[in-house]
């Protein structure tokens, strides 16, 4: 993406179509006078009283407990330096929104209008009542550990500067895993470490706290190594300051064991490293170029352990890993202090957890075949689930065992539930799934590519690097619409009904002619039908022109479906096409099927409904727990309705009793486990939590997630084309932006599926 076109693009996703990046939902009823008469007058009264007799209650009655204050003065913004509050605002949103994502923490963003110290201390401790806890973010050093330290001694929730804290964990928890991989006694290990502000002295004092002799480490900042001789340095520096004057940081490199950057790109060479001692540890942090590239790093040495702040290596050093965890533990047990027992738990967590066999979720969200502890996996991906059930609980247990939790867990395998019930809110699954495309974009013939939505959505996949769109339609009206959108890039663009494709057009015919001679086509009619974009997508498609396509903007099911059913056809061992739609509810991602092809299905017809379906749930790396629904509850209606879906059910349980189904059930059963448990205990799906749905006719499926979309605001994904030999997917008329961007990433992973299991035949073979 040029950077004209990312600056456009970050400019309309801040500013529509509602400024900014988050908002206040109400949590209560407010429908009725009897609502809004407890809400707020007379009612309120009653909570502001109990509150008055304990401060407690205050989390009791309010959002206290779960509110987090993103405060700062814009004094160090990413790296865009001291940019003053207003324009700091978008950051602080935005470290909301991953609190929110990511652990399910409310935020206020705060944004203070002062450089002054005392001035600021005093504003946060003003407002302190408000919140549960305070994070600190984007303050320029030495200022940044004076307010820190005051605030945490003179508060009593908790209080963290995240850009010292979070990246000192994270990498602490990095450094644990790889001295165990280098075989290395972290009591002995040198380590040398460019840059000496907020986060390289809390790196320090972290690794310090772990076993790293303050004598066997050496500091750099700009000025040069920080030695005892040295007259400008903060006494926090003065306890790492060095007895040796080096020269250079090279000099201080040579048998090193690890390197620490915290500093600015390109400052060490591949002739550096060289001088480090056996199996270096390299941690290059400056963002967004590292003191090395990782390229040159693993080119000069192969015994190296590279760790960086990108994400596109392996060994993300991610603040996200942290710091939405550790205040989810502290808020939980209603902790006065973040202290250090509670970020070495979480340095310990995430040590750990990196040695555990990983999710397939996991290893399908970053393209692995399997994720596991060594050189290039030393720390937990940003992505993996299991992150909000072990570093909250470990960071909840030490501050009750370190005596700063007013609110102690008695009953930990509830805590942990709740914790992982918590992942509900937060619809990670799109973030894998164009995560996951991005690691083998396919070819995608976009075949409306003349409507300015599809070409909107054409373009984001091609420069987030989800695909390779292959533009089908008028190409004089896709052109015009290229320079409207500032989408100069080099991307093919075919005219199905222009002459310029002619040679193609009668090449495809003659296929189609062939295959179908006997089947009632004729050669005139094969030269029509390429004509239309449809029939010639499906044609790239089955000739390897193109992997995937994507259709249906314009026109309706029924007459995109016919043609890819008479060129793609099934799948082998397929009898039949289904879809299903993935819904990003509050509970989680829902897969609903048949939305879209079969009206009436047969008891049979719902087995493979369900087969295909459960595949698909795997695809996404989850496991599917499947409930057959109707409008009755295990035989409690003899309709036919009724009956085929118990059929199906009864088959199932038969053929493949390892599929975690069950049925018939009503919705209100089937995702309700509680109500499931007390009516129907012995149901296979008592105390499950439910994450599919096969409906017994097409009119019930395709009602169900038309009124999710519109009345919840679920979004969609699909429906997804179940069955068919090639990759062949078909839009909701009139999708929006986002829905063909995450349909073309179903595309592509679709592809890459079907690519996978075609040279697995070949290699069996």
């Amino acid at each position: 993406m040029s950077k004209q076109s990312r600056r456009r693009e970050a400019l309309v996703y801040h500013a529509k179509p509602t400024p900014g990046k988050i908002k206040v939902v109400p949590t209560k009823k407010y429908a009725s006078q009897r609502d809004l008469a407890l809400a707020y007058s007379p009612g309120v009264a009653e909570p502001c009283l109990e509150i008055k007799k304990d401060v407690n209650n205050v989390y009791k009655y309010t959002a206290k407990g779960n509110l987090v204050a993103v405060i700062s003065n814009g004094t160090a913004v990413l790296g865009l330096g001291n940019i003053g509050p207003e324009a700091s605002k978008p950051v602080m949103e935005g470290k909301g929104l991953l609190f929110k994502i990511f652990a399910d923490i409310d935020v206020f963003d705060i944004e203070v209008n002062t450089e002054n110290i005392e001035e600021f201390i005093e504003t946060v401790k003003n407002i302190a009542p408000t919140f549960g806890g305070i994070n600190l973010e984007d303050i320029k050093a030495p200022e940044a550990f004076e307010i820190e330290r005051r605030l945490k001694e003179e508060l009593d929730i908790p209080v963290m500067h995240d850009d010292q804290h979070g990246t000192a964990i994270i990498s602490s928890a990095a450094l644990i895993n790889a001295l165990e991989i280098a075989e290395k006694d972290i009591k002995t290990v040198k380590v040398v470490i460019s840059g000496a502000g907020s986060a390289a002295m809390a790196c320090v004092n972290l690794y310090a706290a772990l076993g790293v002799k303050p004598e066997n480490i050496t500091m750099f900042d700009k000025d040069g190594v920080l030695h005892k001789d040295r007259t400008d340095l903060l006494d926090s520096q003065l306890k790492f300051a060095s007895d040796k004057k080096f020269n250079s940081l090279a000099e201080a490199m040579v048998d090193s064991d690890v390197f620490l950057g915290l500093s600015v790109g390109d400052l060490v060479s591949q002739d550096m490293l060289k001088t480090m001692a056996k199996n270096p540890i390299v941690f290059a942090m400056a963002n967004p170029d590292p003191e090395i590239s990782y390229e040159l790093a693993i080119d000069a040495r192969e015994d190296i352990i590279m760790a960086t702040g990108r994400s596109d290596h392996p060994n993300q050093v991610n603040n996200v890993l942290g710091f939405p965890f550790i205040f989810r533990g502290a808020l939980d047990v209603r902790a006065t202090k973040i202290n250090e027992e509670m970020k070495m738990a979480a340095v310990k967590a995430l040590a750990k957890l990196a040695k555990e066999s990983v999710p397939e979720q996991v290893n399908i969200a970053y393209g692995e075949t399997r994720l596991a502890f060594g050189k290039d996996y030393i720390i937990p991906k940003p992505f993996d689930p299991r992150l909000i059930s072990t570093v909250p609980l470990a960071v909840a247990k030490a501050a009750m065992d370190s005596g700063v939790a007013k609110e102690p867990i008695t009953d930990w395998q509830k805590y942990e539930d709740e914790l992982l019930d918590r992942l509900g809110s937060d619809n990670k699954i799109v973030r894998l799934l164009l995560n996951r495309a991005k690691l083998n974009p396919k070819r995608v013939v976009f075949t409306e590519a003349d409507s300015l939505d599809v070409l909107k959505a054409a373009q984001i996949v091609y420069e987030e690097g989800v695909a390779i769109p292959i533009l089908l339609g008028r190409k004089d009206e896709i052109e015009r619409l290229k320079e409207e959108l500032e989408f100069d890039a080099d991307v093919l663009i075919i005219d199905p009904k222009s002459d310029e494709q002619l040679e193609q057009k009668n090449k495809y015919a003659k296929v189609f002619w062939d295959q179908g001679k006997r089947k009632g086509v004729t050669q005139l009619l094969a030269e029509k039908l390429m004509r239309e974009r449809n029939y010639y997508a499906a044609m790239m498609v089955n000739e390897g022109d193109a992997d995937a396509l994507i259709s249906g903007y314009t026109r309706s099911y029924p007459s995109v479906v016919k043609p890819m059913l008479e060129l793609i056809g099934l799948a082998p061992g397929s009898t039949r096409v289904a879809t299903t739609n993935v819904m990003m509810t509050q509970r989680g991602p829902m897969f609903l099927s048949d939305t879209a092809i079969n009206i009436n299905p047969s008891a049979q017809d719902l087995t493979k409904i369900a087969q295909m379906t459960a595949k698909v749930v795997k695809m996404f790396g989850m496991e599917p727990v499947m409930a057959m629904t109707s409008f009755s509850n295990f035989g409690s209606s003899k309709d036919q309705t009724a009956t085929k879906v118990r059929e199906a059910v009864s088959y199932l349980h038969k053929r493949h009793p390892d599929l975690l189904v069950d049925g018939e059930l009503q919705t209100d059963f089937a995702l309700n486990s509680q109500l499931l448990s007390d009516s129907f205990p012995f149901s296979k799906l008592a105390g499950k939590k439910v994450n599919t749905l096969i409906f017994p006719n097409l009119e019930s499926a395709n009602i169900t997630y038309k009124l999710l979309k519109e009345l919840n605001k679920a979004e969609s994904i699909g429906p997804i084309m179940m069955g068919m030999r090639k990759p062949a997917h078909i839009l909701q008329l009139h999708a929006s932006v986002d829905e063909i961007v995450n349909m073309a990433a179903i595309a592509v992973i679709d592809a890459q599926q079907k690519e996978k299991q075609e040279q697995s035949i070949k290699n069996s073979n």
